[in-house]
This record gives structure tokens, sequence and C-alpha cells, in this order.
């Protein structure tokens, strides 16, 4: 996999975006954008004259559109304005962005460079660091897609700002999810990060932290084949979860559904592997304050399985593998939970939450 340069931009995007583009024309490099960031954050590369002059593809926002058929739509435009193996790609815009745009440089032509430039605060912390590139399938989450990483990512705490609240929290559930399986120091200070009042001066810093704690476990597995599968956390019960509100039409942010993941996940850690349980209130407490709640009942509940079979942590004889923690920081990878388990997690979820 290739190395990946994560960058903080205070104010020299356009500087660091040249500094990746020297050696193409603007003939030779797309911007991959949704109509969403086409409009909101589009206008701050277009003020400078080169990135005004480069190809612009638009495909439709939100994950129910990261699919084959938009992504084969940028194939097409590749295709049709004659990209080659020495083009790029710039990716401007959240993870469905990063996720699919990723996955088509990659495999068009057997694989062209790209460049992230997230725009939400998920994208920066989550899908556009790591190298994991994809679409969803079937009614599955991500289930087809390569791991390559970008040349670069680039982020601007300025793009954050035009986001509303339940977009900021879907990044942030990351963020408290790479808390946890970091260290007391990290999970302290996403404690103390004020969601009422969001001062942007201080989330830099956290940032980094948080992007930090993704950049030691990938650089480590960058595979999957072992530690990587910690960033997995909250996410086995989180993706059903997801897949479940996109089948009913009513579909939920990925950090919702990783929120609320986490809730039944630290139920099994405290439960399984001794985690402790003031960490577990802790946690939980924050997810209840802020993220509300996906209505599910005990009719889901095999349904919620089945979909938990296809997780790719998964090894293809039946049982389903979670990584759970001991801990802050004390990670349990490959850890089998028998069905009665899982259906107690989504119990304790539904208490919590009050449903």
């Amino acid at each position: 996999m290739n190395e990946q340069r994560v960058m903080m931009c205070n104010g020299d995007l356009l500087d660091q975006l040249h500094k990746e583009c020297e050696g193409h024309t603007p003939e030779s490099i797309f911007i991959l954008v949704d109509s969403t960031t086409r409009e909101l954050c589009l206008p701050a590369l277009q003020k400078d004259d080169f990135f005004n002059q480069i190809k612009v593809i638009e495909i439709k926002p939100n994950d129910d559109h990261k699919n084959l058929e938009a992504l084969a739509s940028v194939w097409m435009f590749l295709s049709q304005n004659k990209a080659t193996r020495k083009s790029l790609m710039i990716n401007l815009g959240g993870g469905m962005v990063t996720d699919l745009g990723g996955f088509a440089a990659s495999t068009f032509k057997r694989g062209m460079d790209y460049v992230n430039v997230p725009t939400t605060l998920l994208g920066a912390v989550d899908a556009a660091v790591g190298g994991k590139t994809g679409i969803n399938f079937n009614g599955l989450k991500n289930e087809i897609g390569v791991i390559n990483s970008s040349k670069s990512v680039l982020i601007d705490v300025h793009f954050f700002k035009t986001l509303d609240r339940k977009n900021f929290l879907s990044g942030f559930g990351e963020m408290i999810k790479h808390g946890l399986i970091s260290n007391e120091t990290n999970w302290n200070d996403i404690l103390k990060f004020d969601l009422a009042e969001i001062d942007y001066s201080k989330l830099p810093a956290l940032l980094r932290e948080s992007i930090a704690v993704k950049e030691r476990v990938v650089a480590i597995d960058p595979t999957e084949q072992n530690i990587r599968k910690a960033l997995n956390f909250g996410h086995t019960i989180g993706h059903a979860f997801e897949s479940y509100a996109m089948e009913t039409g009513h579909p939920i942010l990925h950090g919702y559904a990783v929120a609320y993941g986490m809730i039944s996940e630290l139920y099994l850690s405290y439960k399984l592997t001794g985690f402790p349980k003031e960490r577990l209130k802790e946690a939980v407490s924050i997810i209840k304050e802020n993220y509300g709640a996906l209505n599910v009942t005990c009719k889901q509940y095999d349904h919620l399985y089945d979909l938990m079979t296809h997780d790719k942590k998964n090894v293809g004889d039946g049982r389903i593998l979670f990584s759970l923690l001991a801990g802050i920081g004390d990670i349990r990878i490959n850890q089998n939970v028998e069905k009665k388990d899982i259906f107690d997690a989504i119990d304790y979820y539904r208490d919590e939450v009050g449903l």
C-alpha cells in the first residue's frame, strides 16, 4: 500500500494542492465533488485560476448514492475525457466522495493517483485516512472495494464550519471511538470537548490526536490482518444498524450508527473482556446526550444478526468476530461472540436510549 501523507492546512490549502499537482497540467487532473460540496466547497479551489481550469465530476450526495451506478458514471467521465494512469483525481468531499473517488481512481486503467481533501469531520478522521476505498453493494456497507492509499490527505478545518450539527456529530462519533482505542489522555480530551458550544480553535489539536491514532494502527497493519481490526470497534453492530436503516428508507449518518454500535459493543466489552463500568457509563453518557436513537425492536434482531454475518472481520466459519476492549486502549481483536450475547447487547442499547 502506498505511503500516505496527512497534512493539516492552516490557510495554505491551495499552496499544498499546487505541490500535489506538480507535473500535471489542468487537463490531466479531475476534481470529484457531490452536489453539496460543488456548491459549498469547490469555490474555495476555483478562486485559483489553475484549479478553475480542471474538469469537475459531480455525483449525487449521501451514502445511498455510494453505489455501482455512481461509480460507473465516474469511470465513464474519466474515459470520455481521456484520463490515463498518469492522471490525478482530487476527491473534494466527505467520506462518501473519498470512498467512491478513491475506488474509482484505484481501479481506472488499473490505478491512477488521487488526493483526498475531506470536507467533513467524518471524512477527515475516518474515510479519507488509511487507504480504504469502496462502495455499498447489495444493501451492504462497503461490500466492494480495495485498500489503496491516496498520495496525500489535505485537511482544512475551515470546511467543517459549513457542517450542520448532525454531520459534525457524525464525525465526532469516530473521534469517540479513537479515544476509546487509544489512551487515557486522548479519552479525557474527548470527554472535555464541549459539544454544546463547539470551539473550532480547539478542534485542530483534537483532530490531530484522533488522526494519529488511526495512522499508528494503519502503519502497523495496513491490510487489516491484525490490529487494524481495532478501528472496527463499534462497527460490527453499527454497520448492521446502518444497513437496516438504509433498508427502511430512513438512512442514518455513519457516525451515528457507529455511536449506537459502540453502546452495544461497550456492553459486550464490559460483560466479556472486563471493560470498566465507570468508563462504560462515561461513553454511553456522551452518546445518549447527543445522538438520539435508532428505533429497533426485538422483531429486527434476527435480521440484524444476519447483517452482522457479512462483517469483513469474519473468517467464513459462521462465527461473528468482534473487536472489544478490556480498558481504554486495551484492544482485544477476534472475539467470538454468541448470538445470545449479541441480542443482550442490543437489549442494552435499547434500554440505555429509552426504546
